[in-house]
């Protein structure tokens, strides 16, 4: 009920938040086969910034309640890469949590700079500081969950390309065991509290930075 509570309360600030970091997680890995020679993502349609393109209901709504969620896989075909397959497959992957940690780095800036020259009394002040903490927590957050290497998460992609064709065999095998490790390890509170964690560190790490540098600067 908190989590439902929460997102009734600040919809008009969440929701942005949530489809701006789901749309540039999977538009990153769209861009990222594109520039390796894979047209599929265009044909696809996902080579867009367009939220209803990429977002898959279900995952919206883990995230909303969980804080853990997905959109809709990008479809590629490492075939059409240029150069190394299994190479293609790492930068495909790792782009979508790279972009979340970019964007969530961008929030943390605005975020201060909506400090500075906002107006404390201001609607739109209040709307923005708001909204910049919430997309910084969801593109960390978002970047942290694609990371575990179970699949079929980004992780288990840049894992599985790493390993020999033996060890990939065997791996991929457990992929349809994968749903129910991931929703056992959710409900168990393992990944949150993790994730949790990590995520509590890196924001503060970000926050720290960015506040050095603006006393530096300012």
């Amino acid at each position: 009920m908190r989590g439902l509570n929460e997102f009734l309360n600040q919809i008009h600030v969440i929701l942005p938040a949530l489809l701006i970091a789901l749309t540039f997680h999977e538009y990153a890995h769209a861009k990222a086969a594109d520039l390796l020679g894979d047209p599929t993502p265009r044909r696809s349609g996902r080579l867009t910034l367009n939220p209803v393109d990429h977002i898959d209901p279900m995952g919206l709504l883990m995230l909303v309640f969980v804080r853990f969620g997905w959109a809709r896989p990008v479809p590629i075909n490492p075939f059409n890469f240029r150069g190394d397959r299994n190479r293609g497959l790492i930068i495909v992957s790792v782009a979508g949590p790279l972009a979340n940690l970019v964007l969530g780095f961008v929030s943390v800036i605005l975020f201060y700079l909506v400090i500075i020259w906002g107006s404390p009394t201001s609607n739109v002040t209040n709307y923005l500081y708001t909204f910049f903490q919430y997309l910084t927590m969801y593109n960390i957050y978002l970047m942290l969950f694609n990371l575990i290497p179970i699949p079929p998460l980004d992780g288990s992609k840049v894992l599985s390309s790493l390993l020999s064709s033996d060890l990939r065999y065997r791996y991929q095998q457990v992929e349809q065991y994968a749903p129910f490790i991931l929703i056992l390890l959710l409900m168990s509170g393992v990944i949150p509290t993790i994730l949790g964690e990590m995520a509590s560190g890196i924001i503060g790490s970000m926050h720290s930075i960015v506040v050095a540098v603006l006393n530096a600067i300012l």
